[in-house]
């Protein structure tokens, strides 16, 4: 079922993507000769108006195709003005990036309405390791007020707590020269604890011995959508950071395709609809910031030379963005293999660890 639900998230991610560049054409009154989810072969299609409507066999994308896309192509005059190249430039612009555009308004929306389900921090106990100080004195379900009068956050109370330090060498073990004042709220009542912290060399901390848990964040609407906006940048930070530093081994090594993509969904539509829903989310926003890099074949690399049409006054000639299309294609399948490379030796190998 999950190969099934995950083929389902990929196929509309790819048809959202395309249905940006069909109804923005379609709107710029351009038009659009084929709409088609995969590449070809062509297994089935139906026409409806001028358009002809498809599937293909080879499942890596799908494609809108649009009259004109090629400068030097001469077109029947009953259609030559909806031609892609008799448009003007921002209509161009308009159409090649309603793409990216889709697949980022996707991820913003379906990660707006995660973050309502969002949990943070909380000041309550929820697990105490045996053994410890803890144990003796701290509750599950207690709220940590204040530590020697320090309030704040997890990392404040923490750091009060390892401010008390043993008398003579910090060992595994030793106890603290003084106790910690531990305020906690206990069914609706305060209560004052005096507890003293154990050094734990593992951690080179001293601690108590419990840890906090969580609890749900209720962001309102403005609130939900600054969390998703934040996200959404450091992924888009994070992904170019990455791919401007693919001469690392390192980086050229977590590389991932279609492939690991799709097999990565598919364990988390196993693991859970919110773990699933957010991997679906991140790959949305993936595909539309790369499809914005300025290379053709991507969205980007059209966007690119219409901005340079503009730019210098007159067309580009056809000849020059051909040249400069395969250098990006070249890019593009080098891209490709070394991801499908990695995804092959992760599903031979160690695995994805999604869990």
């Amino acid at each position: 079922m999950s190969f099934f639900v995950a083929f389902l998230a990929f196929s509309a991610l790819i048809v959202l993507h395309e249905a940006g560049h069909f109804f923005a054409a379609k709107a710029t009154g351009m038009r659009v000769e084929r709409f088609f989810l995969f590449f070809p072969p062509k297994l089935v299609s139906i026409k409806r108006g001028e358009t002809e409507y498809g599937i293909g066999a080879i499942p890596l994308g799908g494609f809108v195709r649009i009259t004109g896309m090629n400068p030097d192509e001469e077109l029947p005059p009953e259609i030559a003005a909806r031609g892609y190249y008799h448009q003007p430039v921002w209509k161009r612009i308009v159409v090649i990036g309603a793409g990216p555009a889709v697949n980022i308004v996707l991820a913003f929306l379906i990660l707006w309405m995660l973050a309502f389900g969002i949990q943070q921090p909380s000041q309550n106990v929820e697990q105490i390791q045996a053994g410890t100080p803890a144990a003796a004195k701290l509750e599950a379900g207690d709220r940590i007020v204040s530590v020697d009068g320090v309030s704040g956050g997890q990392e404040q109370i923490a750091d009060q707590i390892n401010s008390h330090r043993c008398a003579g060498k910090q060992v595994d073990g030793c106890k603290a020269a003084e106790p910690a004042t531990v305020v906690v709220m206990r069914d609706g009542v305060e209560k004052t604890l005096r507890i003293t912290p154990v050094y734990d060399a593992a951690v080179e901390r001293s601690r108590l011995g419990f840890a906090f848990g969580l609890e749900d964040a209720n962001p309102g609407p403005v609130e939900a959508a600054r969390i998703s906006l934040d996200y959404m940048w450091f992924v888009t930070s994070s992904t170019v950071s990455a791919l401007s530093r693919l001469y690392e081994k390192e980086q050229r090594d977590q590389l991932s395709g279609v492939v690991g993509s799709y097999e990565v969904t598919r364990q988390a539509v196993d693991v859970g609809a919110r773990e699933a829903l957010t991997l679906i989310a991140l790959i949305s926003l993936s595909l539309g910031i790369i499809n914005l890099f300025p290379f053709l074949p991507l969205d980007g690399g059209h966007i690119f030379w219409s901005v340079v049409e503009k730019v210098r006054g007159r067309p580009v000639p056809f000849a020059v963005m051909e040249r400069a299309g395969l250098i990006g294609f070249a890019l593009v399948i080098g891209l490709f293999l070394l991801g499908l490379n990695n995804d092959i030796g992760r599903l031979t190998g160690e695995g994805f660890n999604v869990r």
